[in-house]
């Protein structure tokens, strides 16, 4: 590794590039007519910028079927700098990306001692194709915004367990409530806190049940946030009951997702915005699914003495994709390259710290080096899709069969175009 890189800062200011690098083209990309019309443009709660009425608005009422009053906040203050200009509010997604990347490498740089390798995990998440979806598309700041907490409740988490305080540990419960504020995802952090007791942080000898109780104040901001989805989603409507998808059909779904995202992390070359929900998933696919689960699991398990970092990013990957993995159906997508922005980050770092026992540290390099630029230049790519809705629309049914919002989306466009033969055409199809 240079000298140079062997400073936290330059490894940082590394990240930041890269970052803006992969995604700096997003300053030129529009707004699109999926979601960032309500989030943004057509909301005026945010379009009028910071207003009492708006604050409290955000604080006190669900829109788009979602509670995230931080992240409403987030969008007002956008429109407070810049006006409702779309190459701004991209551009903001994209620093706060590149914060979570240092952020990351930060975290793992401080509670492992393990420079090269927390550089190596922070640099694939900064790059990795699969999270285009939460930088690139505006109305996902929830993931980039809410991870930017996440990260920093860890931090305050770390510090509390060196040097335990009443104010120390109110702050990291403060990031967490600020996180399930900007989305509520992160109602498995208090998970991931117990994950890193065991592993860099290890603080097992202390007691499972002390480790637990600890945790109860957290556990309790989790359940009102918990309360809180589940009013915004049934207000909205967002929420699938039984008599349109079976137990069944969600077991299997999540089954196979859980694989299939391993292997859109492996290959990530088809990432449409939509996926829609595939009724008809083979028990064959869903046995197959289940077996890698349940193989990976017992690895990970059988080595968890020698590379308790296996078991942890393991867990990790599995435990955070429960909210979103389907069982309790929220939407009509059958999974959502968005859902991997926090998970997947267990899954990386479980490999690298696996790579980095096993390899010497020059061809460890080397290895990164080649993998990171493999991954950028994918994602430069995979970014380009996003530049306006017709281009993402397309891409979508390019690489995926009965894409009804992909359809309804173009039908929205041509019929604002005038074009209303084709939007009728798209419309019917869609249907």
């Amino acid at each position: 590794m240079p000298s140079l890189l062997r400073h936290p800062a330059a490894v940082s200011a590394l990240l930041v590039v890269l970052a803006f690098a992969v995604y700096g083209r997003v300053a030129g990309h529009e707004f699109l007519n999926y979601d960032d019309d309500r989030y943004v443009v057509d909301n005026p709660m945010v379009n009028e910028g910071f207003t009492a009425d708006g604050v409290a608005r955000a604080f006190t009422e669900s829109v788009a079927a979602n509670w995230h009053p931080v992240t409403w906040l987030s969008h007002m203050l956008d429109v407070e700098l810049f006006g409702v200009a779309s190459g701004p509010h991209h551009l903001m997604n994209v620093l706060l990306h590149a914060l979570n990347a240092v952020l990351l490498f930060l975290l793992l740089r401080r509670t492992t001692g393990a420079h090269g390798a927390a550089a190596t995990v922070a640099a694939v998440f900064a790059v990795h194709p699969v999270h285009v979806e939460s930088v690139a598309w505006l109305a996902e700041r929830k993931d980039v915004l809410s991870m930017l907490f996440a990260l920093l409740a860890m931090h305050a988490w770390v510090a509390w367990t060196r040097a335990p305080s009443v104010g120390r540990y109110v702050v990291a419960a403060a990031l967490l409530a600020l996180g399930l504020m900007a989305k509520p995802m992160l109602v498995t952090l208090p998970f991931v806190l117990l994950l890193l007791d065991v592993w860099p942080l290890r603080r097992g000898e202390r007691g499972w049940r002390r480790l637990v109780v600890e945790k109860l104040p957290l556990f309790g901001l989790v359940a009102a946030s918990m309360a809180a989805t589940v009013w915004a989603q049934r207000a909205g409507g967002a929420v699938q009951g039984l008599s349109t998808l079976t137990l069944g059909e969600r077991l299997a779904n999540a089954v196979t997702s859980y694989a299939a995202y391993l292997g859109k992390a492996v290959w990530p070359v088809e990432l449409p915005f939509f996926y829609p929900y595939d009724r008809g998933v083979q028990a064959g696919a869903a046995v197959a699914a289940a077996a890698l689960l349940i193989g990976l699991t017992a690895v990970a398990w059988i080595g968890r003495r020698a590379r308790p970092w296996m078991l942890v990013g393991w867990l990790w990957y599995l435990g955070t994709l429960v909210p979103v993995i389907g069982v309790v159906q929220v939407g009509s997508q059958s999974m959502a390259n968005r859902y991997t922005y926090l998970p997947l980050v267990g899954v990386v770092f479980a490999v690298v710290y696996t790579l980095r026992e096993r390899l010497a540290p020059r061809a460890a390099a080397a290895i990164a080096a080649a993998v990171v630029a493999g991954l950028a230049g994918v994602s430069v790519w995979q970014v380009g899709f996003w530049k306006d809705g017709p281009t993402l629309y397309a891409r979508a049914l390019a690489v995926t069969e009965g894409n009804f919002v992909a359809l309804h989306n173009l039908g929205v466009l041509d019929k604002e175009a005038s074009d209303l033969a084709e939007a009728e055409r798209r419309f019917r199809a869609a249907v």
